[in-house]
């Protein structure tokens, strides 16, 4: 199992952006009934997830088509966040025809599922195709997880809440006997003669008595949304938070057997640590947000697209009740973009990797779309600090003027404050008397926007 030093924790950095914004939305679907997943079968559709029991398709030619891919509503029970939550194509459904669904029955309690699209109609699935892959009951009615998706291995991910109620009162994130509040990993293509799935078998736990084998992850309170980026190898897991703050996963999708902390840690802070393990035996988000700026983390994609090369290789993110959406730069630093008016509950992809956003009380769908950055939007690229790590100077080069700059400790302790006269573009920090650990350096540029960067003393 991975482990990490409890200094991990401290790996936050914000970089605020206001009013300037360097995306727009462009709609390209509306009149949803609660929209909540977007998802593409390696062809120009867009299939339109909708939280009580459809599946409707936006053509290439951005028409609607007059029928539902399929109608599920008559099997669920929704409402809060209950109802159909997820969907996942096969990697072979050219070939096959299988896709997933992850619902909420009528009980309430979690079916994974595998069905079959129409043989002579490829835009109208088969209801009567079910075959039933897991199901596990859910003790609430709220954090039920609900995304899935397929690993570059072939595998099966499943994201499931802790069972609700607040602070997870039954330890359920926790318990390696339960599915609750982990992610999940199977083989769909194997089954074991018992069941319709195996379990592969370099999961974590695989033949340790009194666990899940279907474990991958744990330590989770309501990973609502998750993506696999296959181009870096990484799993992101955002994770909504209970009272304080929201918070962001990053590990290598080689690293089984997580544990996340919750209900120990809600993010970077500890939150009820009565028997659990040591914070080093914990791994702590790479970002996280208060709920001075939100409340419910809408995990996004990395986008990997070609029409916006600037954004390549940014995670987006969004939160539910604030309407903020940002990014998590490849250097780990989370960047706020604006405020738009929805409440966005996921992001997708078409074939193209190009990205796009779901409004599930606005019932529409948009496109990101990158706008021309003015000179006083902050763009990660446009500060270079370097060397970093350091043993003494850390040198500072910018295409846009810092009218100042503060240096903090990980505590937020301040340790340097300077205003400059006159703005600069260039600039150095000593650090040669510092103590060994991570710092966190905040620029103010002369309109009054704010970027900050981590500093690693070595």
């Amino acid at each position: 199992m991975m482990k990490k030093e409890l200094l991990i924790i401290f790996l936050i950095f914000f970089s605020i952006v206001s009013p300037a914004q360097n995306i727009s939305l462009e709609p390209v679907g509306q009149g949803f009934d609660r929209p909540l997943n977007i998802q593409n079968a390696g062809d120009e559709r867009l299939f339109i997830v909708e939280q009580g029991g459809k599946i409707k398709i936006i053509q290439p030619d951005g028409d609607l088509s007059p029928t539902p891919f399929i109608d599920i509503s008559s099997k669920i029970s929704t409402g809060g966040e209950r109802g159909l939550l997820g969907l996942a194509f096969h990697p072979d459904f050219q070939n096959n025809g299988f896709f997933f669904l992850n619902y909420t029955n009528q009980a309430g309690d979690s079916h994974i599922s595998r069905f079959s699209v129409n043989s002579s109609n490829p835009d109208l699935a088969d209801p009567d195709s079910e075959l039933l892959i897991l199901s596990y009951t859910q003790p609430a009615a709220n954090h039920n997880g609900g995304d899935i998706l397929f690993g570059p291995e072939g595998y099966l991910y499943i994201s499931s809440g802790d069972g609700g109620q607040s602070g997870d009162p039954a330890n359920n994130a926790q318990n390696l006997n339960e599915f609750l509040g982990k992610i999940l990993r199977i083989d769909v293509d194997h089954p074991d003669g018992q069941q319709p799935y195996s379990i592969p078998v370099d999961n974590p736990f695989v033949n340790i008595p009194n666990v899940k084998e279907e474990i991958w992850a744990y330590g989770l309170r309501n990973p609502w949304r998750f993506t696999i980026d296959e181009v870096d190898g990484n799993i992101w897991i955002a994770d909504v938070g209970q009272a304080s703050l929201e918070e962001i996963n990053k590990q290598p999708l080689s690293a089984g057997g997580i544990n996340y902390g919750w209900r120990c840690y809600e993010g970077t802070q500890p939150f009820n640590t009565s028997n659990c393990p040591a914070a080093s035996e914990l791994t702590f988000p790479i970002a996280e947000y208060s709920h001075t700026e939100g409340c419910s983390i809408t995990g996004g994609k990395v986008y990997r697209g070609n029409q916006y090369p600037t954004m390549t290789g940014f995670y987006f993110f969004a939160d539910y009740c604030s309407g903020i959406i940002g990014t998590v730069s490849p250097d780990e630093t989370l960047n706020i973009l604006s405020n738009f008016d929805g409440n966005w509950v996921s992001f997708g992809e078409d074939v193209y990797k190009e990205l796009y956003i779901a409004d599930i009380n606005g019932g529409a769908i948009y496109k990101i779309v990158e706008t021309s950055a003015g000179t006083s939007d902050l763009n990660p690229h446009q500060f270079q600090v370097f060397p970093n790590p350091t043993s003494d100077i850390v040198s500072i080069n910018t295409t846009i003027e810092i009218q100042a700059a503060e240096l903090f400790d990980t505590s937020g302790r301040l340790i340097k404050s300077i205003t400059f006269k006159k703005p600069l573009l260039k600039n150095s920090f000593d650090f040669s008397a510092l103590e060994e650990g991570i710092y966190l350096l905040q620029m103010r540029t002369v309109e009054g926007n704010f970027i900050t960067k981590k500093i690693i003393k070595q």
